[in-house]
């Protein structure tokens, strides 16, 4: 009943909007750097204590875009990097207390809208892989590099700047599980960035 509900609400939008059926969603392929913030929570393995830290993120992307005339779907991949580094209290009992976040990487699809002519809407969903290294806080074991797996999804308004230029705000949140090589439990980002890309 409450899915009905909803796409009623949205039908009942979009027909009372003319201008987005007047409006052609972007098309065609884009190169873009991003900025921003980045904050991740990671959990022990037995789920009883977590940590989190917070620190700046920026990265590359591109994708291809195919415009539907009003709405758009597209394919795009990223790179980013960040520092957030967290560190457990004194009552984790694992080998390694420290976690540091460092490359981000991720490939998925994206769909959208055009709100009004220059302005679009979207959402994003894919698979993402986190790039972290385990430490201890007293430096009594070496560091341990891993790969974690995961899936993003997100979402955000771009603008249609002067020329081929684009301008993009976004928010994202990423899953991963087995973080530190096995060492930890899960963990999860939240990037909030702006972007500026380049359309051909």
């Amino acid at each position: 009943m409450k899915t009905i509900f909803v796409l009623a609400a949205l039908g009942a939008a979009f027909s009372a909007t003319p201008a987005l059926a007047q409006s052609t969603a972007p098309g065609g392929l884009y190169v873009g750097v991003l900025a921003g913030y980045d904050g991740i929570e990671v959990e022990s393995a037995d789920g009883a204590v977590s940590a989190d830290a917070s620190s700046a993120v920026y990265g590359i992307n591109a994708g291809y875009d195919l415009s539907l005339g009003g709405a758009f779907v597209g394919v795009e991949g990223e790179y980013s990097k960040s520092g957030g580094s967290t560190e457990f209290p004194d009552s984790f009992a694992g080998a390694r207390d420290g976690l540091e976040a460092d490359g981000q990487y991720y490939i998925g699809a994206r769909a959208g809208f055009a709100l009004t002519p220059g302005i679009a809407a979207y959402g994003k969903f894919g698979y993402t892989a986190l790039d972290t290294t385990a430490f201890t806080s007293s430096g009594s074991l070496g560091e341990l590099e891993g790969n974690a797996n995961g899936l993003r999804y997100g979402g955000g308004v771009q603008v249609q700047l002067p020329g081929p230029l684009e301008g993009r705000v976004e928010y994202r949140r990423s899953s991963y599980e087995d973080v530190g090589d096995g060492t930890f439990g899960d963990a999860t980002t939240d990037q909030v960035v702006a972007g500026l890309a380049f359309r051909f």
